[in-house]
């Protein structure tokens, strides 16, 4: 287990970078047959983007909550995203076309994925009381101090009274 930081601190990742979320929902849990293999490529994914580096995932964590289950990546930008989501040598494609073969829009399983293109500067983060977490493990933590002390100076933005944390 990671220790946990009792200081205040911010993340920071230099340079544009993408947040991908992806989930899926069962539908029909008594579907197993079709619900396991979709559940069970994305760890085969993960396992294959943390043995190469240079493909471009920063960090994931996946989130369970039955019956949806999502994945919060942190990419290095949209170019590697869709390298690895287009590139037929990697796990990717196979697994979509499986998925599209197997299921498609018949309703059992619901499968969705949102991409956020993040500008360099243009988000914040605050960590109290926690271990690294989400864009603190995919950048590097910092002491959330001076003008990281309120959301308003992390994001450059003029403080206007926001300047402690209540």
């Amino acid at each position: 287990m990671t220790a946990m930081r009792s200081e205040r601190l911010s993340a920071e990742l230099e340079g544009d970078f993408v947040v991908f979320l992806i989930g899926a929902r069962i539908n029909r849990i008594w579907k197993v047959h079709r619900w396991f293999p979709v559940f069970t490529a994305m760890p085969r994914m993960l396992a294959e983007l943390g043995r190469t580096p240079d493909l471009g995932l920063l960090h994931a964590r996946i989130h369970f909550g039955f019956p949806n289950v999502m994945v919060v990546q942190y990419w290095r930008s949209f170019e590697h995203l869709h390298r690895y989501a287009t590139d037929r040598s990697l796990a990717h494609l196979p697994a979509w076309r499986a998925f599209n073969r197997a299921i498609a829009s018949n309703g059992d399983v619901g499968i969705w994925h949102e991409t956020f293109l993040v500008r360099a500067g243009a988000y914040e983060s605050v960590y109290n009381n926690m271990p690294p977490f989400g864009l603190g493990l995919a950048g590097h933590l910092v002491p959330a101090q001076g003008r990281r002390m309120s959301a308003k100076g992390r994001l450059g933005l003029p403080e206007a009274g926001d300047e402690r944390p209540v």
